[in-house]
């Protein structure tokens, strides 16, 4: 039993966190969302095999089913819980497309793993997360077969995948391999060392970006504000408009402008770097539309050769649906265990 805390005790991250554990429970409790324990079609789901079994129609429902099972888990062992709930949507789309451990799947970092575990036969084993003699918070080869990378780093996955598609070829499989990445850790070194290699070596690889623009802690560097800033800086914005009207009477400067706004758009959208770097860029898309997540994703499987899937997501969905204030960013990226009444 855990003794009773007082919150105004706590550190703010942590004080923070309590009250949105105690939110959620009581929320649950009042709401008519699926109730703590009501996981009829989560229950039936002890690997992804039996997910695909489903009917496209039951994958919503089965989402909010994981979302609230991976709360109420999480808010009695500690973990990564917000990351988690980012990628529920994407977690359910990319087990019922590909045919994993087939397909290989490589989460980078693997704090957004959880909801991956609990598909992947580890449900029941949540309730010893990051325990002793439990299942580990992060992705781990000796653990599962659905594993396919170790990882707690930031950046390793799109080489890992690349390596597992050089592999592939290698040896005449036919599987896919597919990286799953943040924009936080897409501005680190090895993934862009990465993402040039797989250009060049012109293999099967799928990246999925998942673009929530909230790391662990403020990224920094030229493509995180690449990404968060596209089309929406005041230059560009200032020198459109006013573009626009001061040379609306004089129709050969405003042509003029024309071309330098579609230079502008050229140069500060993702997807051109992406392409340039010899990717097939797809998105943004909306990751938490499982009917456009899983067609994208059927589609996608068909292309051959470099293909990166840009999805816009939202970093601990589920608590913000129930009007959660978070004390700060970190609170909300790691859980503590606590009693929630």
């Amino acid at each position: 039993m855990v003794n009773a805390i007082k919150i105004n005790e706590l550190p703010l991250e942590w004080s923070g966190q309590l009250r949105i554990l105690g939110w959620c429970r009581q929320q649950n409790e009042n709401s008519g969302s699926t109730a703590e324990g009501d996981y009829s079609l989560l229950a039936g789901i002890d690997l992804p095999t039996d997910l695909r079994q489903l009917d496209e129609s039951q994958l919503e429902r089965l989402s909010e089913e994981l979302r609230e099972f991976l709360i109420t888990t999480v808010s009695q062992t500690g973990g990564h819980l917000a990351a988690g709930l980012g990628v529920v949507e994407l977690t359910v789309a990319l087990h019922y497309v590909f045919n994993t451990p087939h397909d290989r799947l490589v989460w980078d970092v693997g704090h957004q793993a959880y909801p991956h575990k609990i598909l992947t036969g580890r449900r029941e084993e949540m309730a010893n997360l990051r325990q002793k003699g439990g299942i580990s918070g992060f992705p781990r080869r000796e653990e599962s077969d659905y594993d396919s990378f170790g990882t707690g780093h930031s950046s390793t996955s799109i080489g890992a995948a690349l390596g597992m598609a050089a592999a592939a070829k290698q040896r005449g499989e036919q599987r896919h391999s597919i990286a799953v990445i943040g924009d936080g850790s897409m501005g680190g070194g090895m993934a862009f060392e990465a993402l040039n290699q797989a250009g060049d070596l012109d293999l099967d690889l799928l990246v999925i970006l998942n673009d929530n623009d909230m790391s662990i802690s403020q990224p920094v560097g030229a493509f995180r504000n690449h990404l968060a800033r596209a089309l929406s800086g005041k230059l560009y914005t200032t020198v459109r408009e006013g573009g626009k009207t001061a040379l609306s009477n004089l129709p050969q400067l405003s042509e003029l402008v024309g071309r330098w706004e579609e230079h502008m758009k050229g140069m500060v959208m993702p997807g051109t770097l992406f392409e340039e770097l010899g990717f097939n860029y797809i998105g943004p898309v909306d990751g938490h539309d499982l009917a456009t997540l899983v067609a994208t994703l059927k589609n996608m499987k068909k292309m051959s050769g470099p293909r990166l899937l840009h999805i816009i997501t939202q970093k601990g969905r589920g608590y913000q649906r129930r009007r959660v204030i978070l004390a700060s960013i970190t609170a909300l990226h790691r859980s503590i265990p606590a009693p929630v009444k």
